[in-house]
């Protein structure tokens, strides 16, 4: 038991911390097509997440896997980047766009999934069982989004109710905002320089 707590604090941590500005971002791009009442598709949403990036982190320490590690530390940014160019080119198709999003959170968490792969690998392999481990890990990964996602709708809601901003402007400011963080990070992470 004390090897799950130690796992799903771990996870928690992953993407709650200050160095999780990445999946933060990501999971901020990904929720601003939403509204608060579209919970249960967010829900949906962050899952997928959690499972690509759940798929990933096992390939990974099973060894079945590998990337290397500059070009992933490129590749997270570059995958939040195009969800916020896509948010804001796709703006005013909002069906079409959440149900876009739903396959990059699952596809780009294959590629989040392998941010952690490497710190994963050296903590995991010493266990006999990697099942634990793995299990505590993404649950304490989808908790954390659940409150990151919780404080993104509570910002927005009180922006949409309280001061009267538009939806679509939430969204494209978000988006722009993203975006421009996510571009440099890409610039600073490219693999070349």
């Amino acid at each position: 038991m004390h090897d799950f707590i130690f796992y799903l604090q771990l996870g928690w941590e992953h993407i709650i911390s200050w160095d999780a500005l990445d999946h933060q971002l990501f999971v901020l791009v990904l929720v601003a097509v939403y509204t608060y009442y579209d919970w249960r598709k967010i829900l949906i949403l962050v899952t997928a997440f959690t499972i690509g990036h759940s798929m990933t982190l096992a390939l990974s320490v099973l060894d079945v896997f590998r990337l290397p590690a500059d070009w992933v530390e490129f590749l997270i940014p570059l995958t939040i980047l195009l969800t916020a160019a896509d948010n804001m080119l796709m703006r005013h198709k909002q069906q079409s766009l959440m149900k876009l999003n739903f396959y990059l959170a699952l596809i780009f968490g294959l590629i989040h999934g392998m941010g952690f792969a490497n710190t994963a690998r050296l903590m995991i392999a010493s266990e006999q069982d990697i099942f634990v481990p793995l299990l505590g890990f993404n649950i304490g990964l989808e908790l954390g989004q659940v409150l990151v996602v919780s404080l993104i709708l509570g910002i927005e809601f009180l922006l949409i109710k309280f001061f009267t901003i538009k939806k679509l402007h939430w969204m494209v400011f978000a988006s722009a905002i993203t975006l421009l963080i996510s571009l440099k990070l890409c610039l600073e992470r490219f693999p070349f320089f």
